[in-house]
């Protein structure tokens, strides 16, 4: 390890602090690797949700699609859990949350809103193109439960058959 002048260890922070850090990003913004998971999942969801909004877009103009790192909501016995239908889960792991229309504590109008749980949707695909497939099947039933139709209504291509 390098000293200073003094006999002290030349930490980061000092190097720094005296010009002789880093001067530049690492990774200039033009290149993949620049974008957070976070944006990355992000910049997923809206290419998953892009076919649904062509296709509905009339009818889901007032639904908002956000994006929560984890659930905030779980089940109090994880070996019975009974979700209810604005809630896409797998087992007891809540994956997406559909939250109505209504009236907040400040007596405000609120617009309905699709919350995507990032890191469970995450740890359960193992590669990107399994991460696009769960997040449009998670996206198709959310928005099938919003407009009070059958998943199938929404995406036809959309299949009930696990082993798929």
């Amino acid at each position: 390890m390098r000293r200073a002048r003094h006999g002290r260890p030349l930490s980061s922070r000092s190097a720094a602090r005296r010009g002789r850090g880093i001067r530049g990003p690492l990774l200039p913004a033009s290149v993949p690797a620049w974008r957070s998971r976070a944006e990355k999942f992000d910049l997923l969801v809206l290419e998953a949700f892009a076919p649904i909004d062509a296709r509905w877009h009339d009818r889901i103009a007032k639904l908002d699609i956000a994006v929560d790192e984890v659930p905030k909501i779980r089940a109090l016995d994880p070996d019975s859990v009974t979700w209810p239908p604005e809630v896409v889960a797998e087992g007891p792991v809540p994956l997406s949350r559909l939250v109505p229309a209504g009236v907040d504590r400040h007596g405000a109008a609120t617009r309905a809103r699709l919350v995507l749980f990032r890191r469970p949707l995450e740890l359960r695909a193992k590669r990107q193109e399994d991460l696009v497939d769960l997040l449009n099947e998670v996206l198709v039933r959310q928005v099938a439960t919003y407009l009070g139709v059958d998943p199938e209504v929404v995406d036809p291509d959309l299949t009930e058959d696990p082993d798929d």
